[in-house]
């Protein structure tokens, strides 16, 4: 009698505890969801390469000669056309100095003989004969002049000035080093990309570089130039690209990394977490509008830290399940709980409407 009792109380327990179980199974276990979204990606190619002057000389004289100044500070940015060396011009000067006094002797000469000609006591002929010596003695004018403009050397382009090889006072060759210049304001970047993505490849295409001497820098620059043909070995093609640099925190000869924009398009996009990986492929579990779990197949595009590009399988407003998959299996009821906290058991409803 007293196991008779036991057993009833056993099954009216159990009995009860499905009762109680039963609402909570209907209702389905909680599952963290978002709505799906679309979102602008940016297709990058991403390369390397080191950062060149816009302008670079090596300055050299074109006399020689005994320096006899040096008008610059090194480091320092000049304007172009500022005298930076000055060579001993003293023989040039006195040679100037002689061509000019021809001229003007020359000049007097050919105004008698018009003079003369008109009054009619002078020649055609000697009117002609001094206006060609003028004219000689005016080319050795020129010709001095330029010989002792070339004492002076002065910066070609506005730029930035390097360590001077030369001190006042030295003995100065023809084509000897004297400084280098560098025009920094704009920096010049070559690096190789792909050949399959020449197509993608444009002038004036948007890209990023980051330089391990700025971490955490990123700096815009675009595409100026594309060669003409590709190298046939490594299948690659070279593209120069433009940075600005007014601000000079750049340097000639820094590496580089190269991230290239060839495209953006309005893609479905979603937490890196809720794939699935399973049998070869790649899926992820939705909500149905019945609330139960459907596993959908899926094709990945493009990566993106903590986030991937699908291309097929999802549409925006799909209701997705982003953790707790292994809980789970397909039909299983679920409440869908948002990632803002709220139940938001309509939105599934809503993809009816």
């Amino acid at each position: 009698m007293y196991k008779m009792n036991i057993s009833k109380l056993i099954s009216v327990l159990v009995l009860n505890i499905s009762f109680i179980a039963l609402p909570a199974l209907a209702q389905g276990l909680p599952a963290e969801v978002i709505t799906v979204s679309t979102q602008t990606l940016d297709k990058r190619i991403s390369a390397v390469g080191n950062l060149r002057a816009n302008e670079s000389i090596m300055l050299r004289p074109e006399q020689s000669g005994r320096l006899d100044k040096i008008l610059f500070d090194e480091g320092n940015k000049v304007q172009k056309g500022t005298p930076l060396f000055v060579l001993d011009n003293s023989i040039y000067l006195a040679e100037l100095k002689a061509a000019q006094a021809r001229v003007q002797l020359s000049r007097v000469d050919y105004d008698r003989a018009k003079s003369l000609l008109r009054k009619k006591v002078g020649s055609a002929q000697e009117k002609d004969s001094t206006l060609a010596q003028l004219r000689v003695d005016q080319a050795q004018e020129a010709l001095a002049q330029a010989k002792l403009d070339k004492m002076t050397i002065k910066a070609p382009f506005t730029g930035y000035t390097g360590l001077r090889l030369v001190s006042p006072g030295d003995y100065i060759s023809q084509g000897e080093n004297l400084a280098e210049l560098t025009d920094i304001s704009i920096l010049k970047l070559d690096f190789k990309v792909p050949e399959i993505y020449l197509s993608e490849l444009k002038i004036g295409r948007e890209l990023e570089i980051n330089v391990d001497a700025l971490p955490g820098s990123i700096i815009k620059g675009e595409v100026t130039a594309i060669a003409p043909s590709a190298d046939s070995n490594a299948h690659n093609i070279e593209v120069r690209a433009s940075i600005p640099n007014s601000s000079g925190t750049l340097r000639p000869g820094l590496f580089a990394k190269v991230s290239l924009l060839v495209d953006q398009q309005t893609t479905v996009v979603i937490p890196e977490q809720a794939i699935i990986p399973q049998d070869g492929g790649f899926f992820v579990m939705t909500v149905s509008k019945e609330n139960t779990v459907v596993m959908v197949p899926v094709t990945m595009g493009q990566r993106r830290p903590g986030v991937v590009q699908i291309t097929d399988g999802l549409q925006e407003n799909d209701i997705l399940i982003t953790a707790g998959q292994i809980k789970l299996f397909p039909g299983m009821p679920v409440t869908p709980i948002f990632v803002d906290g709220s139940q938001q058991k309509e939105s599934a409803d809503a993809k009816e409407q």
